[in-house]
Order: structure tokens, then C-alpha cells, then sequence
């Protein structure tokens, strides 16, 4: 059976996993402030675990377009508390949402368990986590320049880019099991190339790898939906992540991680009971 690997942590591919957001961020673009504090932020941790979540992303930059780019330092501040309380405080997989090498490197010395990279991977992050065991989220950043997708077709584009990578992390000696790929929905893509990847992540899978669907209040859901605010979006999410999951996602990154929970046991439920 194909298992994510993620510094001691095993996740058998037989199952969804739901990966809890937690910005501990002023201003991301949907719960910016609501966990800036760290004593909120880890309370809100110790919530996801109860209502079931697998892993918790914790990330102290947004990346919403048009977001301020803040120092790995002034990143590193905002999370370290956390980080290190949700490590020693609870039982989750601890997934650190950076792009800053040193930061990443901080964090695993800490004991967190995965690097989620929404830039892909630059080589100096490779070289950040190839000495550790981690397990490495590699987001598909997309284009923003090129939103036509010129390119060609975006699933044999973010395809190749998948391929592209674990030949990278190979050169590192990172084994495939300690990959998962996120095709980077609302990165640098339109709505069509957005549904496009939600809709067929079979054609998306590197073998060997997990796939990762993160489409949480993004505005291709609200696109579908009457562009509702980004709060009342969960509906639409859960939609979208569930027909992810029967279509071959292996985990999903959530804000409403009670649905997403319960969804997630539903979504595995009725796989077991499809007749092909």
C-alpha cells in the first residue's frame, strides 16, 4: 500500500486526511487575525484534533495575491510559540506553510513534521530538508502572468511540474513517499484551469506520492456560488473537496475542519461501497 511518510508519521493512502489551516496571520485572506494570538492559535489546534483532523498547517505569512511580503525572521516570530506548543501539546502531524529555507529549518528542529511550500520547492529548500526525514508538500505555483495557459493543457502542465519535482527531490535523496503534490488551485490559474484540476486529480498522480486538494474558500468556489463572502463558503468547499476525494485526492486542506472531517469519512465510506 502507498504511505505518505512525514518524520515518524504514517499515512497509509487507504483513507482521506484532512490538513487544518491555521494562519497565525493579521491578514490572510479569509481568518487573518482571528488566530494572531498565539494562545488562540494553539487553542484552535487542540480543537482541530478533537474534531478529528490528521495534521495542522501552520503558517505565519499570507499568500493571498497582493499580500505584503514579511521578513523570515518576522515569520519565524509569529509561529514559534505555536509551533512549539502544538508539537508538544497534542498528537498532530505539524505542517509548517513556508517558502523561507531557514524558517523551514526552525521549524523541523522544533519537531514539525512537514514543509508545505506553496513556491514548489526552490533548491535551497531541498537542501533545507534533505537531512531531515519530513515529509514535503509541493504546491504547483502557477503563473500569474500567463492566466491564459498558453502553456497548454493545465493538467499536463501541473503533471510535468509534478514529474519535474520528484526528479529533483530525487537528486536530494528524498524518497517519493515523502512527497505530496498540491496542484496550487487559485495560484496563477483561471476558474476553468482551477475546476479542471479539482475535477481530475487521477490525472494528476506522480506514482508513489500522495495528492493534496486545496481549494478552501477560494474564489473559484465563490465563482460557482454567487462570489458569497469567503465565511460562507464552506458549502461550496466541501462540495468541491469531496468530488476531489471520490475522484482520487488523497488529502484535503481545510479552514472548516469539522465538515471537512465528517465529509472526509463520508467521501471514504461510499468508495468502499462503489461497485466498478
Amino acid at each position: 500500500m502507498e504511505t505518505f511518510f512525514a518524520a515518524g508519521k504514517r499515512f497509509p493512502l487507504n483513507r482521506t486526511y484532512v490538513m487544518g489551516i491555521l494562519n497565525v496571520t493579521p491578514d490572510s485572506f479569509s481568518d487573518g487575525g482571528l488566530y494572531f494570538d498565539p494562545a488562540v492559535a494553539v487553542r484552535r489546534a487542540k480543537e482541530m484534533e478533537r474534531e478529528g483532523v490528521d495534521i495542522v498547517d501552520i503558517g505565519g505569512q499570507s499568500t493571498r495575491p497582493g499580500s505584503t511580503r514579511i521578513s523570515p525572521e518576522e515569520e519565524w516570530g509569529r509561529i514559534e510559540a505555536v509551533v512549539r506548543a502544538v508539537v508538544s501539546e497534542t498528537t498532530l502531524a505539524v505542517s509548517i506553510d513556508t517558502f523561507y529555507p531557514a524558517v523551514a529549518e526552525k521549524a523541523l528542529d522544533c519537531g514539525a513534521h512537514i514543509i508545505n511550500d506553496v513556491t514548489g520547492f526552490s533548491p535551497e529548500m531541498w537542501r533545507a530538508v534533505e537531512k531531515s526525514d519530513c515529509g514535503c508538500v509541493v504546491m504547483h505555483p502557477g503563473d500569474p502572468n500567463n492566466l491564459a495557459g498558453s502553456a497548454g493543457d493545465i493538467l499536463e502542465t501541473v503533471r510535468a511540474f509534478f514529474e519535474r519535482k520528484a526528479g529533483e527531490a530525487a537528486r536530494h535523496n528524498i524518497a517519493r513517499e515523502r512527497l505530496c503534490f498540491d496542484p496550487g488551485i487559485g495560484f496563477g490559474k483561471t476558474n476553468e484551469q482551477n475546476l479542471e484540476l479539482i475535477a481530475n486529480p487521477d490525472k494528476l498522480r506522480v506514482p508513489g506520492t500522495a495528492l493534496l486538494m486545496a481549494a478552501s474558500r477560494k474564489r473559484v468556489i465563490g465563482s460557482v456560488c454567487g462570489n458569497p463572502p469567503f465565511e460562507q463558503r464552506m458549502a461550496g468547499t466541501v462540495a468541491a473537496h469531496t468530488a476531489s476525494v471520490l475522484w482520487g485526492a488523497d488529502m484535503v486542506r481545510a479552514h472548516d475542519t469539522f465538515e471537512a472531517v465528517q465529509a472526509a469519512r463520508v467521501a471514504d465510506a461510499l468508495k468502499r461501497y462503489r461497485k466498478d
